[in-house]
């Protein structure tokens, strides 16, 4: 899955381009649609058009990986709290898995 592998690679760019338009910093909370069409919007940003379906299970993966780094902590069913902080510019690094 190249998309999955492009946000995971480059997580610091994902989250400062939704960070345009959403309200994401350290310990807010981030919802699960607000991912599917951040995501959504940063492939058609590089004419990667995706559909909806697709920016779905991109978006889950992508958030499971982010809960076993623990940059994101699971507060319901689509809810969880931004584990990091953009005021470093930095986020940890992923652990990165080929699938």
């Amino acid at each position: 899955m190249e998309y999955l592998k492009e946000l995971t690679v480059n997580r610091t760019i994902f989250f400062g381009f939704m960070k345009e338009k959403y309200h994401v910093f350290n310990n807010s909370n981030i919802f699960f649609r607000d991912i599917q069409y951040a995501i959504k919007g940063y492939f058609e940003k590089k004419n990667q058009r995706i559909n909806y379906t697709d920016a779905e299970k991109i978006a889950k993966e992508f958030i499971s990986r982010m809960e076993s780094d623990k940059q994101l902590i699971k507060m319901s069913n689509n809810a969880w709290k931004v584990n990091f902080s953009f005021e470093k510019s930095v986020i940890p690094e992923a652990n990165i898995t080929q699938n």
